[in-house]
């Protein structure tokens, strides 16, 4: 079994081919915010490649639980009202920073968008902030 470390290699550069492919054969940005906003806001002829694009990430995410079940694993012992809290809070964040982390994080960067690379360090740097805040008062 491979290092920890070479799990989430593999994972990066398959997410990178997966973005690559989608702008190459589609002209595509692959964030994942936007392409749900399409499915339920959806516009004429703009519509089936998304709902395939979501169902496959549903059906792989199936698939790994069937194959692999430990991956997803929660030893956490946060409450569900934690968990709702924080999509909320993400999804607040996506649409107030006009995208989500996957748009701006590995679409973005890598087509060296100064939005993108402002939009991303805010991100990571509120997320790291916040990991922080809520850290110290003891809730995590």
């Amino acid at each position: 079994m491979p290092v920890e470390w070479m799990n989430a290699l593999m994972g990066g550069v398959l997410i990178g081919l997966a973005v690559t492919i989608m702008l190459l054969f589609n002209g595509r940005v692959t964030g994942i915010a936007g392409i749900i906003y399409g499915v339920f806001n959806p516009q004429k002829g703009d519509f089936q490649w998304r709902f395939y694009f979501m169902a496959g990430l549903l059906m792989g995410g199936f698939i790994l639980k069937g194959v692999m079940p430990e991956a997803f694993e929660n030893n956490l012992s946060t409450d569900y009202l934690t968990y709702v809290i924080a999509g909320l809070l993400v999804g607040f964040g996506t649409v107030l920073g006009s995208g989500c982390t996957s748009g701006h994080g590995v679409c973005g960067i890598s087509r060296l968008s100064p939005r993108s690379i402002v939009s991303t360090g805010l991100f990571i740097g509120a997320g790291i902030l916040i990991v922080y805040i809520v850290r110290s008062m003891g809730v995590l």
